[in-house]
């Protein structure tokens, strides 16, 4: 039976590969060549190491960001392309300065506490108040008494705590902070879910603004220590902090291919090229935005040019809101092209993929046609397909505007790297070279594919079919809590 399903699912890869060749008959030579490139020349592995070297960490507006949109840029010109750009937008930047946390069970005999400044915290912030604890940090834990945080410390765990009722769904911590800050609290503590002291940073701002109240994080075995004191009594936590804030210039970099056929229809491959500063920012987000920097020298080297446009994009103040995305969206608003996008892919952290992953099911069938024909060269590639929809990464404003999204999924992060996520062990030592190559190669054959299919069935979405599509995906919620729910119910 095995040999007979082994034997049926060969013949449906033939006819389905078949239909893909006669639908598209050069694909087939174009991935071809596309495979071998990157296995042979891949230089993502290479130029990310250098930059992490070379360049650090990418904190937007440092002059380390400044050095990596430089660096971007060079490369990019190095293989060849005529039509590199800055595109320049104003940021508030936000970098750290002095932290001291302490707690205890009154407000002069505190201990230490390892702690790390959450972004867009106040430039100044000086507090000794009471701790609470608030469980998940969720509008729920708040609800039962609205005013029991109020002018104290919200004590929040990242993710969702183990014990919590089946099916509930974790926030983003900046969603978290504008709970606490909306009930009143004067500070929070986020719990970080990795074991063994791990200290995570990252906005805690929906906004990319200054928030009111002094966030930081703190590592697992201190929190949970902490909401074990907190059952048998009162403590009290002291927060000084200092904090640098001001407006400065960032650049997102852009290198387009004109299409062929359809110029005026457009494809974004997007990665965010900035990092915190805790480490060098080697997973989030260097494993993808240097494999969109080799896809874009694959497609140079190869000479290759698909029916429609296609635009690769590093772009900066991603960990800061989103706010180098939305600084390319405002302005395709502003000068209304973006109504030829047809689709925005995004590689934040994707490695070794697996399969495909988009917005719009409507694209099952294009994506599929693609992975057969990758999957036939190799078959660790497995031509998995995922559609749904999320937040909190550069596609979010082009999903915003109706653009259908998508990537490359189903890998895993190399050697353990997920605990290190924004945290101060995100090193180069985690790169697995292979995992790059497989983002490259398999990415540049779904980029290739979807610039010169004859047809993309995904619709760019009117007003009210995004909001639709919005409220099918629960992303309601989460928007509101960010300002960004534009619609009245």
């Amino acid at each position: 039976m095995r040999l007979f399903a082994n034997c049926f699912s060969l013949l449906a890869l033939v006819f389905t590969l078949s239909a893909s060749a006669q639908e598209n008959p050069e694909w087939n030579q174009v991935f071809a060549n596309i495979n071998k490139e990157v296995l042979t020349n891949s230089k993502a592995y290479s130029s990310l190491k250098y930059a992490t070297e070379n360049i650090g960490h990418r904190l937007t507006g440092s002059a380390n960001g400044k050095k990596a949109e430089e660096y971007a840029y060079n490369l990019l010109k190095s293989y060849g392309f005529k039509d590199v750009r800055y595109q320049p937008f104003e940021v508030e930047s936000w970098s750290r300065g002095m932290l001291t946390v302490t707690a205890g069970a009154d407000m002069q005999n505190q201990q230490p506490v390892k702690s790390v400044t959450l972004a867009h915290s106040p430039v100044k912030a000086d507090i000794n108040l009471e701790l609470v604890d608030m469980g998940n940090g969720l509008e729920e834990d708040y609800q039962a008494n609205p005013s029991k945080v109020k002018g104290k410390i919200a004590l929040v765990y990242l993710g969702v705590l183990p014990g919590s009722k089946p099916g509930t769904r974790s926030l983003h911590r900046s969603e978290k902070t504008a709970i606490a800050t909306k009930y009143g609290a004067s500070g929070i503590m986020i719990i970080n879910t990795p074991d063994g002291g791990i200290l995570l940073t990252g906005t805690a701002s929906v906004t990319g603004k200054l928030i009111p109240i002094p966030a930081v994080c703190i590592g697992k075995e201190d929190g949970m220590e902490l909401k074990r004191k907190l059952k048998e009594g009162k403590l009290y936590s002291h927060i000084a902090m200092t904090n640098f804030s001001g407006l400065i210039k960032a650049r997102n970099v852009v290198a387009t291919i004109k299409g062929k056929t359809l110029p005026n229809e457009k494809i974004v491959v997007g990665g965010h090229l900035d990092s915190w500063d805790l480490a060098t920012g080697a997973i989030d987000n260097g494993i993808g935005s240097f494999a969109v920097l080799d896809m874009a020298r694959t497609f140079q080297a190869l000479k290759l040019q698909p029916a429609r446009t296609v635009e690769f994009v590093m772009f900066m103040g991603e960990e800061e809101g989103l706010l180098g995305s939305k600084a390319y969206v405002e302005d395709a608003v502003k000068d209304k092209s973006i109504d030829q996008l047809r689709y925005m892919l995004n590689y934040d952290m994707t490695n070794d993929p697996k399969g495909y992953s988009t917005t719009a099911e409507d694209s099952r069938d294009l994506f599929q046609y693609i992975g057969n024909i990758a999957r036939a060269m190799d078959t660790s590639f497995r031509n998995s397909f995922r559609a749904g929809a999320g937040l909190h990464s550069d596609h979010q404003p082009f999903m915003l505007q109706g653009v259908p999204t998508g990537g490359s999924s189903g890998g895993g992060l190399p050697n353990n790297a997920g605990p290190c996520y924004h945290a101060d062990c995100d090193h180069f030592k985690l790169v697995d070279e292979s995992g790059m190559k497989n983002n490259v190669r398999f990415s540049s054959m779904l980029v290739y594919g979807i610039a010169d299919a004859r047809e993309i069935k995904a619709k760019h979405f009117s007003d009210e079919e995004t909001k639709a599509f919005l409220l099918k995906n629960n992303l309601k919620e989460p928007l509101q809590i960010a300002g960004e729910w534009r619609w009245n119910d």
